[in-house]
């Protein structure tokens, strides 16, 4: 598999910064890949190098109506040879991102909310006579995820004071963590969960983490839960986009960029501080959100 990637890092300039005497940059990691982009594409190189050296042949994985994670792994199994099956969870229904699922050859398995809490038990129901098949967790959830990510840290040419994530199942903040304690910044990071009461990701974050590292989480700024918005989070996304140039959405990096802001203003920051926001991709939940805008 060629696994060569491009995710600049790039400045943003604000007067909001500026006033506050503070440096923002922003790793482009949307920029990777147009479908697998951002954490998809780190979380499932591992992922797809063990299936491989496994021999299988078969990807079998899940999510909601509108997950990125299904679209990068649809597009993912096309590019590197792999048939793919998406479990989804709800009924059945039809959408921009199913569509582009089933372009890249993704066959589609829809569940009831109750049978998709154990994704174990789904995989042995639909797959246990299938010896090709290969179960990957919702989101890319895994060490192997964590381990992709971490090589984020090994792209740095600077240092940087924070860095700031979006958190989701806590596997991208647990690699950019690890990625750190490698190289022994003394970077401070911070993970924005985008789902409300979103301190269980503490746990999610540290069963992955070797060794246990200190970070800080960031759980004001979900909006109302996963897939949420308000028409204050939406304004700021647009304002963002019309300043920058930079494709956000407001399912993960619009949090968190939001959070990054909003404690910019607060002066969270020491004056002097150079702080980095990870761009996790996943644009393609804008499709999902259009009503929204």
């Amino acid at each position: 598999m060629s696994l060569e990637i491009y995710s600049p890092v790039q400045q943003i300039k604000n007067e909001l910064f500026a006033g506050k005497s503070i440096q923002v940059f922003i790793k482009r990691d949307d920029l990777i890949h147009p479908t697998i982009s951002g954490n998809k594409w780190r979380k499932l190189k591992y992922v797809l190098l063990q299936a491989q050296v496994q021999n299988k042949t078969h990807l079998v994985t899940f999510g909601g109506t509108y997950s990125n994670h299904l679209l990068a792994t649809a597009a993912a199994a096309a590019k590197f040879g792999f048939k793919a099956t998406g479990i989804v969870r709800g009924e059945e229904v039809e959408n921009d991102t199913l569509f582009l699922c089933k372009l890249h050859g993704m066959q589609l398995i829809f569940t009831d909310r109750d049978s998709y809490r154990d994704k174990p038990a789904l995989f042995a129901k639909f797959f246990a006579d299938d010896e090709q098949a290969f179960f990957i967790d919702e989101g890319g959830a895994s060490a192997g995820g964590a381990k992709g990510v971490s090589e984020l840290v090994d792209e740095l040419t600077d240092t940087y004071d924070h860095i700031f994530c979006a958190c989701g199942t806590g596997t991208t903040a647990a690699g950019i963590i690890n990625g750190l304690t490698k190289h022994n910044h003394p970077t401070h990071f911070n993970a924005v969960p985008v789902l409300k009461n979103g301190g269980f990701m503490k746990h999610e974050i540290d069963k992955f983490l070797a060794p246990p590292a200190n970070y800080s989480l960031h759980l004001n700024y979900h909006f109302g839960g996963y897939g949420k918005t308000t028409p204050e989070l939406i304004q700021f996304i647009k304002q963002f986009v019309a300043d920058t140039g930079i494709l956000i959405e407001p399912i993960y990096t619009g949090k968190m960029l939001y959070a990054m802001y909003d404690l910019a203003a607060k002066d969270h920051f020491k004056p002097g501080s150079k702080i980095l926001a990870i761009h996790s991709g996943g644009i393609w939940g804008l499709l999902g959100m259009k009503d929204k805008f």
